[in-house]
C-alpha cells in the first residue's frame, strides 16, 4: 500500500482536517489543531506530507512518525499538530485495513465504557449553577468550567471571592452529584493561585487544571504540595520529552495530553504509560473536532489510568458549528448517563460527511483566541 495524495481542510469553528489518500482505496483521516495560525499550520502539512508521506506505505507509522519529528529544530506547536494530525490518519489507514479500532492494534480495550464531562460557564464563567443542574439532568456526572476572567499578578481578593461564590453556587444546587472540574487556564500567577486553592478546598473539586502556566513546572509542583485538589496540567505539552519536568518533580496528579498536538495517538500512549508507573491519572485534552476526538477515544478505550474524557459538545468555542455536524455515523458520540461505548468501527470508527466538510471548507477559517488585558492596560493570560 501507498499514499497517493491528500487534501487539507480549513473549517469553522476553528479546526483543520486533513483526509491521506492511498493506492488501494482506503482513506484516512486526522485533524490538526489551527490556533492562531492556520495558514502556517496548512504550510507545514503540505510540506511534510509532500516530503515524508506521499510515497510510503502509510502502515510504517513509527517510522514515518520518527522522519517527521527528528529535523535539527524540532518541536513546537504548528510542527507538531501537523506531526499529530497525519499520524491519526495514518492510524485510521492501518485500522480500516486490517478490519480493526486502532485500540486493538495498541493492546486491546481495558475499559467497559469512557466516562466523559461537558463544559459550563464560557470564556467568563457566568450561569455556572443553572448549566450544571441541566447537565445533571442530561445524564453527565462531571462538568468543567473556566475559573475566572483575566486576573493580575496580584490582585483583588474579590475575585478571589467570586470564583469561590460561582463553585459554592453549583454545589448548593446539585451537591457532590456532580464532580467539577476547573480550569484556571494559566490566566492565574502563582500568589493569587494559592489563595484560590485555598478558598476552593472546601468544595472538593474533581481538579484543577493550569492554576499556573504549565512552563513554570516547579511551581506547579510547590502548588500540589500545598492542597489536597489534584492538579492537571497538560495540553500545551508537546511529546513524552515535554512531560520529563512533570514527572521528575511529581508536579500533578492529573495529565492532560491532547492527540491533536502532542504527537498523536500512539505517543500520548506513551505518555500516559510513563504517568501510570508515576501513579497519576489521565484526563486527555480534546475540546476540537469530532476526529481529534474520535482518535482520543481509541486511547482512552485501551489505557488504564484515563478516568474521564473532554468533549465538545455544546462548547462555547463552537460559533456556528458543532462536534457532530461534519459526522455521518453521530452514534459513536451518543452519551448514555454520561458515558460513551467503546467504538467498533475499523480505524478511528468515525465516518466523516466528506460532502459537508468541503462544502464548509470554502468558507475559510481565520480563528484567533481572545487578546484581555489587565485593569491597568497590560496583557493578561486568556
Amino acid at each position: 500500500m501507498k499514499v497517493t495524495g491528500f487534501e487539507i481542510y480549513r473549517l469553522k469553528p476553528r479546526w483543520v482536517f486533513l483526509k491521506i489518500m492511498t493506492d488501494e482505496g482506503i482513506d484516512g483521516w486526522g485533524e490538526c489543531i489551527s490556533g492562531t495560525r492556520t495558514e502556517a499550520v496548512v504550510s507545514c502539512l503540505e510540506e511534510a506530507m509532500g516530503t515524508h508521506v506521499v510515497g510510503r506505505d502509510p502502515q510504517e507509522i513509527e517510522d514515518i512518525w520518527q522522519c517527521l519529528y527528528r529535523y535539527f529544530f524540532r518541536g513546537g506547536p504548528v510542527h507538531m499538530t501537523c506531526v499529530s494530525g497525519i499520524e491519526m490518519a495514518l492510524w485510521d489507514i492501518k485500522g480500516k485495513a486490517l478490519g480493526a479500532p486502532v485500540y486493538q492494534l495498541l493492546g486491546g480495550k481495558a475499559r467497559d465504557r469512557i466516562r466523559v464531562y461537558s463544559w459550563i460557564g464560557g470564556d467568563r464563567p457566568s450561569d455556572a449553577a443553572a448549566q450544571a443542574l441541566e447537565r445533571l439532568e442530561g445524564g453527565f456526572s462531571a462538568v468543567k468550567l473556566n475559573c475566572c476572567s483575566e486576573m493580575h499578578y496580584i490582585d483583588s481578593f474579590s475575585k478571589v471571592e467570586e470564583v469561590a461564590e460561582r463553585i459554592a453556587s453549583i454545589r448548593e444546587t446539585v451537591g457532590y452529584k456532580l464532580d467539577i472540574g476547573i480550569d484556571f487556564h494559566g490566566r492565574v500567577h502563582k500568589a493569587m493561585a494559592k489563595q484560590l486553592l485555598a478558598e476552593l478546598e472546601q468544595f472538593h473539586p474533581m481538579f484543577v487544571e493550569e492554576p499556573v502556566l504549565p512552563e513554570n513546572t516547579e511551581l506547579m509542583a510547590d502548588l500540589a504540595k500545598s492542597t489536597s485538589i489534584p492538579i492537571a496540567t497538560g495540553e500545551r505539552l508537546i511529546t513524552r520529552w515535554g512531560y520529563k519536568q512533570l514527572f521528575a518533580q511529581d508536579a500533578v496528579s492529573v495529565i492532560q495530553p491532547d492527540l491533536g498536538l502532542t504527537g498523536g495517538i500512539l505517543e500520548a500512549k506513551k505518555i500516559c504509560a510513563i504517568a501510570e508507573s508515576h501513579d497519576m491519572a489521565a484526563a486527555p485534552h480534546a475540546p476540537y473536532g469530532p476526529i481529534a476526538l474520535a482518535a482520543t477515544i481509541q486511547l482512552d478505550a485501551c489505557t488504564p489510568n484515563v478516568f474521564i474524557q473532554e468533549q465538545s459538545l455544546r462548547i462555547h468555542y463552537n460559533q456556528g458549528f458543532d462536534l457532530l455536524d461534519f459526522v455521518k455515523n453521530k452514534e459513536i458520540f451518543q452519551f448514555e448517563a454520561g458515558y460513551l461505548s467503546i467504538p467498533q468501527g475499523p480505524g478511528l470508527g468515525i465516518e466523516i460527511d466528506e460532502e459537508k466538510v468541503r462544502k464548509v471548507s470554502l468558507e475559510g477559517l481565520n480563528w484567533t483566541n481572545p487578546r484581555w488585558r489587565a485593569y491597568d492596560g497590560t496583557i493578561a493570560e486568556w
